[in-house]
């Protein structure tokens, strides 16, 4: 017997199994996913690795806790209302469906729930980044009301995304404006450079602007864009290909800064 317990816990959607002396000190904890033991005093190692035995599923690295970086230090500052990361996609529309659902019964499907769809559909191709090194925000609120739908910080740089539902329709954009079907052209693509500027005075970098369209029957574009680029809801592994732009610390750091509500407060 070696005196010790451990306990699983979950941190910021990890696993980690805790190890406690009887009375709740902590000696060290085992960070799965990275293959690591957290060691807190050294001299309590040999019990550790045995209360941990049934549990250590591969070779391990044994060794003090990291040292945690600004862009971490600055994530645990952050007060739980004040942080943006575990924003669903569609959060603002989730909430305002929510609120006010609308009648039971409509002649037309209600315009926010096509919306939805498309923010969600559009987040999740975004979050199948992150192990590729890339980050996203979902729905960052904006003074006035408005929000960019998707912030998506990666080794290819920094992307203000709007999304756009298309689904069985021809889109047509001819700078700024944007056809959907047979529907009246809008000036969208002034609203998504805008998105892009506030994000990029916000964060001190520069942020690119992209509309993504869901499942578009066909995209025609008669004259190249300046500066926006048009991405379908397939399109997003290629963001991967990109790099180059930033160091992963950059990344960190600008992820940081970004999920700060504080950040957006005055742009």
């Amino acid at each position: 017997m070696t005196g010790l317990r451990v306990i699983p816990s979950w941190r910021h959607g990890q696993e980690r199994l805790y190890v406690c002396h009887r009375d709740g000190r902590n000696v060290a904890w085992y960070d799965r996913e990275a293959a690591r033991v957290n060691l807190l005093n050294d001299s309590e190692e040999e019990r550790v690795l045995k209360a941990l035995g049934p549990f250590l599923t591969g070779p391990v690295t044994v060794g003090p806790p990291p040292v945690p970086t600004p862009a971490e230090l600055a994530r645990l500052s952050l007060h739980p209302d004040d942080d943006l990361a575990p924003n669903r996609p569609g959060e603002a529309l989730l909430i305002a469906l929510d609120r006010e659902p609308g009648p039971s019964h409509r002649l037309r499907p209600d315009p926010r729930r096509r919306a939805l769809t498309a923010e969600q559909t559009i987040g999740e191709a975004l979050d199948r980044l992150d192990g590729a090194g890339w980050h996203t925000l979902h729905s960052v609120p904006l003074p006035g009301g408005d929000r960019i739908h998707h912030l998506t910080i990666g080794p290819g740089g920094l992307f203000a995304v709007h999304t756009l539902y298309a689904r069985k329709q021809k889109v047509t954009i001819t700078d700024p404006m944007v056809t959907l079907g047979r529907r009246e052209p809008q000036p969208l693509l002034r609203r998504v450079r805008a998105d892009a500027d506030r994000a990029s005075y916000a964060l001190t970098a520069e942020v690119h602007p992209v509309l993504a369209l869901l499942e578009p029957t066909d995209v025609t574009i008669p004259t190249p864009l300046r500066e926006v680029r048009v991405m379908k809801d397939t399109d997003f592994d290629d963001l991967t290909r990109l790099g180059g732009v930033l160091k992963p610390a950059d990344v960190e750091a600008l992820h940081a800064m970004a999920r700060d509500r504080g950040t957006w407060g005055r742009v």
